[in-house]
């Protein structure tokens, strides 16, 4: 069975948000909702499902985008449910995305029951209503076919899809909802119980209501608690009270109320109790981002922070730790929570009594609510954005020595962790030859991870012995197959001598021993650009013949990449700017993660692209112009322009398909983990369709004439102070460079020309002092500069 068109029931939020992903996955989408009591006797379609409208247009506007691309709009189709239940029967996969309310639940499936197909699949999105009551009077054939598929918003981004079968839903669906998952949509998946909240927000919830029954028991103020409980714990920055404000309190309160209403047994049941404060809020709706106020709200450009002693706002207060200045600059996250909760202040304090309680909720959870510690981590890192799960924190900080200081502090530490101890097992995972194995509480015994074999790992192939050379900007490593990838470890992995360098030998090595090159990492960013520092010292001590053999020896070794006689295929991810642009942008091929913002960005620090990019991307949008015809290829330029002069950033690969920085032969995929395998692959299907490097264009410019129309528009712009005049300066040479400098129109000229006035920009440039202004704000404030 395939999953060819998806039929979503409700059109809020969530279900819009599902029926966006869907598009993004390029599934056809059917969207319904009620038809509202004023539009029952119209006729009007626009009317009736005003509701599917709504959600679809709200998802078209939603910020951030839940749409790779609006192009994939169309591929949803609304209408309501008095109307089009009937077309059930065309749609293989129907998701329930209703209020959170059994009765309406239960109706509504009674009314899917009777219009679709037998074997077709039917999934809850709720967020913990039990199965049992969702399908009650359904048949068998029905609850064989159902389970919850709960996902999380905004549904674009969270990786979390938590997946729980009823105890009579067949296997080979729930394989097949996981495989849909995983490989279509681009998700994490996570197997749960049956239970209230199933596992992130189960965790999740009691985490936070930890940290609010700490504050109000011990005096913190919401701001110390974000400071905390955010980063510092590794955590995202939304902390906790952003986070509620985000999710809603009354989703937030739902959430707690349901454990709290049907679990009594709950050994920490009293803290999803809700406190005072927070009902008194929700009376008063403020709600958070959806009421504009909640914990926090704007004022002008000004946030103010909620006094939950009188519900009344006041301006926001620094919180003031020392721990948290001594552990800020701590990058690697095990030893910065290790670090913070060994410190005596208050707010090691916090962090200590809020962790500890978590770690001990999260391990009594085991089986409950999931079977391993796995499933567990995973819903904690793809549902709540935590950089470790429970157990992984457990492990970083010591599970032998924080079990000893929970018992001396009077805490009751899990009978299967001290058990787990008995066995002088100390930690919950273990890494031997580049596999890593878990506890399972349930033998007593290590196990083994199940991985996905299309799943390539980096770091198990390294410590497999795979690495073929290395430096510390970057390392190449045998991936099997023939392959062999170039992975970038600088910080941000911004590009530097040593990652040129290492390119430059990895195409040596490639050339004599390996079919091709993957070029790409692991990490949450390709790369961020050029070393900005680096450069900006050298500018600094204006050694100017040092910046233009640095950016001689990055433009060759691109142009090195570009014409390679093997293929080489670039795997961007996350960001993927400046630099990291001209390097994916030089390479056969792209197999670029759905969620790549790529861009060419280098005038927010006075410069132009110097790698390359700029004559690359002249020649991508003149590509498909033939050579024998006359064409005016001043549209061309002008669109290029654009791109780099407005330092387009693509928020999606696809808009980046758009914006020409990929191509329509280059691949997206939407599962992070499938990537390098991807990527791999498409190496040796080019092998062996016999690749060839492309042939040298010759470059169609508007010489004099172009540059000239380009200049009376820039001075018109800086005349109307939409420019200053350090704008017009990198502006003009930009267009200098595209339009193909000292030539006449419709000249043809070589990439070289093109590259050796690219760089002869780009070294003037930093010869500015507003450049280098721009490059220390950059560095300083990671915000641009316009001076």
């Amino acid at each position: 069975m395939e999953i060819k068109k998806v039929a979503v029931l409700g059109a809020g939020v969530m279900g819009s948000g599902i029926a966006a992903h869907m598009a993004n996955a390029g599934i056809p989408c059917l969207l319904l909702d009620i038809v509202l009591e004023d539009d029952k006797s119209s006729k009007d379609p626009t009317a009736r499902n005003r509701l599917s409208i709504g959600g679809k247009t709200k998802a078209l506007g939603a910020k951030p985008a839940a749409f790779y691309s609006p192009k994939d709009a169309p591929l949803i189709t609304v209408g309501n449910f008095e109307d089009d239940l009937g077309r059930l029967p065309e749609y293989d996969w129907i998701i329930e995305v209703i209020v959170e309310s059994l009765k309406p639940k239960q109706d509504l499936f009674a009314r899917v029951e009777k219009s679709r197909r037998p074997g077709s699949i039917v999934t809850s999105n709720t967020s913990g209503i039990p199965i049992k009551g969702m399908t009650e009077g359904r048949s068998k054939e029905f609850k064989e076919h159902f389970l919850v598929t709960h996902f999380f918003n905004p549904v674009r981004y969270m990786r979390l899809l938590e997946i729980i079968p009823g105890k009579e839903t067949k296997k080979e669906i729930v394989d097949l909802m996981t495989k849909v998952g995983q490989d279509v949509l681009g998700k994490g998946v996570v197997f749960g119980k049956d239970t209230p909240n199933f596992v992130a927000n189960r965790i999740g919830v009691f985490s936070m209501m930890l940290a609010i029954k700490t504050m109000l028991a011990e005096g913190y103020t919401i701001e110390e608690v974000d400071a905390i409980a955010g980063p510092p714990m590794g955590r995202p920055k939304s902390a906790a009270f952003r986070t509620a404000d985000m999710v809603g309190l009354d989703t937030l309160v739902h959430v707690a109320k349901n454990v709290y209403d049907t679990l009594p047994n709950d050994e920490c049941r009293d803290v999803f109790a809700i406190p005072d404060f927070i009902n008194e809020m929700v009376k008063k709706g403020l709600l958070g981002d959806k009421t504009k106020k909640g914990f926090y709200q704007k004022v002008g450009k000004d946030i103010q922070t909620l006094d939950y002693k009188t519900i009344e706002y006041r301006p926001q207060e620094k919180a003031k730790f020392d721990s948290l200045s001594e552990v800020k600059n701590i990058e690697d996250t095990k030893e910065r929570i290790k670090a913070l909760i060994e410190k005596d202040d208050r707010g090691a304090k916090f962090a200590w009594k809020v962790l500890a309680g978590t770690l001990i909720y999260a391990a009594n959870r085991i089986p409950e609510i999931a079977d391993d510690v796995v499933n567990v981590d995973n819903a904690m890192k793809w549902g709540f954005n935590w950089e470790l799960g429970p157990f992984e924190t457990w492990d970083a900080i010591g599970v032998k020595e924080s079990c000893a200081r929970m018992e001396k502090e009077g805490m009751k530490v899990p009978e299967l962790v001290k058990k787990m101890l008995s066995k002088g097992k100390t930690s919950f995972y273990e890494r031997k030859a580049g596999k890593t194995s878990y506890y399972d509480f349930a033998t007593g015994k290590p196990k083994a991870i199940k991985e996905d074999k299309r799943s390539i790992v980096l770091l198990n192939i390294k410590e497999q012995k795979k690495v073929i050379a290395e430096n510390t900007g970057a390392t190449l490593i045998d991936i099997g197959d023939g392959v062999a990838c170039l992975e970038f470890h600088t910080k941000m992995n911004a590009i530097d001598a040593d990652i040129i360098s290492m390119m430059k030998s990895s195409l040596e090595e490639v050339r004599k021993n390996f079919t091709g090159l993957v070029i790409g990492n692991q990490a949450e960013n390709f790369s961020a650009g050029a070393n900005i520092f680096l450069l900006l010292m050298e500018a600094e001590n204006q050694n100017w013949d040092n910046i233009k053999n640095i950016v001689k020896e990055f433009q060759e070794t691109n142009m090195a990449v570009k014409y390679f006689e093997k293929p080489v295929v670039a795997m961007p991810s996350g960001l993927v700017l400046g630099g990291g642009c001209e390097v994916c942008m030089s390479a056969g091929r792209m197999v670029a993660n759905a969620e790549s913002y790529i861009g060419l960005v280098e005038v927010g620090v006075g410069l132009i692209p110097g790698g390359g990019g700029t004559k690359e991307m002249l020649i991508r949008n003149m590509e498909g112009v033939a050579d024998d015809v006359l064409t005016d290829p001043f549209p061309y330029l002008r669109k290029a322009f654009e791109t780099i002069a407005m330092a387009k950033v693509a928020t999606s690969a696809k808009e980046a398909r758009d914006l020409k920085f990929l191509r329509p032969s280059d691949r997206i995929v939407l599962n992070k983990d499938l990537l390098l395998n991807e990527a791999k692959n498409s190496v040796i299907t080019m092998a062996k369709e016999g690749w060839k490097p492309p042939v040298p264009p010759k470059i169609k410019v508007t010489g004099e004439m172009g540059r000239a129309t380009a200049k009376i528009q820039l001075n018109a712009m800086k005349l109307g102070g939409y420019i200053s005049e350090h704008d017009e300066l990198i502006a003009s040479k930009l267009a200098y460079v595209l339009s193909g400098g000292n030539t006449s129109f419709g000249s043809a000229v070589s990439e070289e020309y093109l590259i050796e006035l690219e760089r002869e920009a780009f070294v003037s440039l930093c010869g500015y002092e507003k450049t280098r202004e721009r490059m220390k704000q950059m560095l300083m404030t990671g915000r641009p500069l316009r001076n």
